[in-house]
């Protein structure tokens, strides 16, 4: 799958519309979380900012994240990392359990979280980290921020924090996610400088309370607590490495040997087992390094070079050369290495998508269409099966079926840019003019740019006007729209 890209230019747009929640949700079609909350009062932890405000802020802060960095669309990665995520959610402390999942296309090792559920991954972490249980540390260790609050608490600590202020310093966290931390401190600089890096540096007592809770999450959710202290040791690797530059990670959670040996003391607190990593997690890694390469060819010699010592091949190797040579258009070479993997574990999800994306390469879109539909009778809306059944029916020239594939499935995923995108894509080659546009405007609302999303429905305007109740949603959307971009005016 492709990697998007959207960029917006403009300083000002980015720092206000992260104080504009984007409440306003489409007039088509209705989907899963379409429904507007008023801000419940006196959720306990804050007097400052109610849990619904931090959710509205983070997902207002999500849509601009979205338009200044690259984004990895990789639909099985995507459902690995929510399912890991959610798996983690539902043993910590964390009461609104709304998160969205960014995976940004960075080869640094860093994760971060920001208020209101959005926990980010750089798909460097993939590289990183050895197993699932070292990277779910570093997940569990960011619910735990969330879930106490740590980024309102801070705030309230200094009541004269305002909300240009907080903007000022959600705009740092993007550029320190993606460009480093120097430009991050260099953007801070420029809105109050001393009072936004406090903010942003969490405080060694909630570093500490992270820390504990995480690894309490990470054992009830059935994972080896020594992935804590093991994690640490990769970035201290990392840091040692990187020279006097320590990780993006540790910019903001500073690594110390306190720190490490209250990690390992806390551990052997737990009873000894014997934990088995998931197979799938390296699966992903495979992937990550094929997302990140740079020059396909040798990373097919690496994966080649690996299962040429037995010692050293695993399972995770050849499902990487395999999707390095449907990557490289040799798909026979692809079907030749997967079909072990296929005949060994035949419902794995990872397999079953290699399959049928080698089918749809190689051209044999009755096998992929047929493969697709069978395995979604299994799985019905599955996500990636569902992109690649769309994939294959766009390639198959079914146009109609394809558009009412994904119009249904961006009613499941109403917040998945990817999903609209493509969407968009389809009703164009359907030749449904007016879904083009109003499901470019949706994707343009997802990714921040406000003026694109309404040029699209002006667009789409004229196009209905026999027809009164689209007309009506249209003007509603646009109407939508122009309050936002009124209400940033005036900030």
């Amino acid at each position: 799958m492709p990697i998007l890209e959207f960029r917006v230019t403009s300083r000002r747009f980015l720092a206000v519309s992260l104080l504009t929640a984007l409440l306003a949700t489409p007039v088509w079609p209705q989907g899963p979380g379409d429904d507007i909350r008023l801000p419940a009062l006196g959720d306990g932890a804050s007097s400052l900012f109610s849990i619904e405000q931090e959710h509205l802020l983070g997902r207002t802060w999500l849509k601009v994240f979205r338009s200044q960095v690259r984004t990895v669309n990789d639909p099985l990665m995507q459902e690995y990392l929510e399912n890991l995520t959610y798996r983690l959610a539902t043993h910590s402390k964390l009461q609104d359990r709304r998160l969205e999942i960014v995976i940004v296309d960075n080869a640094a090792l860093n994760a971060f979280a920001v208020p209101g559920g959005i926990v980010g991954v750089h798909n460097g972490m993939f590289l990183h980290a050895d197993t699932e249980a070292q990277l779910a540390s570093v997940l569990s260790h960011e619910l735990a921020h969330i879930s106490q609050r740590h980024f309102a608490r801070g705030v309230e600590q200094q009541q004269r924090a305002t909300l240009p202020t907080l903007a000022g310093m959600l705009g740092a966290l993007v550029i320190a996610a993606t460009a480093g931390g120097d430009a991050g401190m260099a953007a801070m600089t420029a809105t109050q400088a001393a009072a936004l890096q406090n903010r942003l540096n969490y405080s060694r007592q909630n570093e500490q309370e992270a820390d504990r809770l995480g690894m309490e999450t990470l054992v009830a959710a059935g994972y080896d607590p020594n992935a804590v202290a093991a994690m640490f040791d990769k970035m201290r690797q990392a840091m040692r490495y990187a020279g006097q530059r320590p990780p993006e990670f540790l910019l903001t959670h500073p690594l110390t040997e306190n720190r490490i040996s209250d990690a390992r003391n806390r551990a052997r607190e737990y009873p000894r087992k014997v934990y088995v990593d998931n197979l799938d997690y390296q699966l992903m890694r495979a992937r990550a390094e094929l997302q990140l390469t740079t020059n396909l060819q040798q990373t097919i010699r690496r994966f080649e070079g690996r299962l040429a010592e037995p010692a050293r091949a695993t399972v995770a190797d050849r499902y990487g050369l395999a999707l390095a040579y449907l990557k490289n258009g040799e798909f026979d070479k692809a079907r030749e290495h997967l079909q072990p993997l296929l005949a060994q574990d035949p419902r794995r999800l990872p397999y079953l998508a290699a399959d049928i994306e080698i089918a749809i390469g190689a051209g044999d879109l009755k096998t992929a269409l047929a493969r697709a539909e069978q395995e979604l009778r299994i799985a019905p809306g599955n996500h990636p099966l569902t992109m690649l059944y769309a994939d294959a029916l766009i390639k198959a020239r079914q146009y109609q079926r394809a558009e009412a594939v994904l119009a249904e499935h961006s009613k499941r995923r109403p917040s998945d840019p990817a999903v609209w995108y493509l969407l968009a894509e389809v009703h164009g080659l359907a030749g449904n003019i007016v879904g083009v546009h109003q499901a470019r405007a949706e994707f343009f609302v997802l990714t921040g740019v406000l003026d694109r999303a309404q040029q699209q429905l002006s667009y789409a305007l004229p196009l209905v006007r026999g027809d009164k109740l689209a007309t009506a949603r249209i003007e509603e959307r646009i109407k939508q729209i122009a309050d936002l971009k009124k209400t940033i005016e005036q900030l």
